[in-house]
């Protein structure tokens, strides 16, 4: 009887453990169960050279959502950046979506500029005003070759 006492606190402390290994990956690894408090937008660029998926949308300095999702419109041949962003947050249907870089050589990451529109962007939506990325390289050879 006292062995079966003794394995059942072992039992108990053991599932306590896992569970709260399990909260800690869920919540350092800022993954969602349920979806979280964010709705999803897209935007279209013509070049997002070096944004990856994972990196912040941000207005005004504040982190408000994430780049879900980079992928190829093929009929357009134009980038689709889809975005998940805070439901507190309204993006007004005329913002302005730009790439930048934080820093001189950083990682890049997505300002929205907001409008001055009444309406918000629903669920789905698309950000049509777009700036893509400043292209250092190809600004550079043009300059060596003569062609500025």
């Amino acid at each position: 009887m006292k062995r079966f006492k003794q394995e059942s606190i072992v039992g108990i402390f053991f599932i306590i453990g896992c569970l709260c290994v399990a909260y800690l990956t869920v919540k350092l690894g800022k993954m969602e169960l349920l979806g979280g408090d964010y709705y999803t937008i897209t935007a279209r660029f013509t070049n997002v050279t070096g944004l990856k998926t994972g990196g912040f949308v941000q207005m005004a300095g504040v982190p408000i959502g994430q780049v879900q999702s980079i992928t190829l419109d093929p009929e357009n041949q134009v980038a689709m950046v889809s975005m998940k962003i805070q439901k507190d947050v309204p993006i007004d249907e005329d913002a302005i979506a730009s790439v930048k870089t934080s820093g001189l050589i950083g990682d890049k990451y997505i300002k929205i500029s907001p409008g001055g529109g009444l309406e918000p962007i629903p669920e789905g939506g698309v950000i049509v005003d777009t700036e893509s990325t400043v292209d250092f390289e190809e600004l550079i050879s043009k300059y060596i070759f003569g062609k500025v």
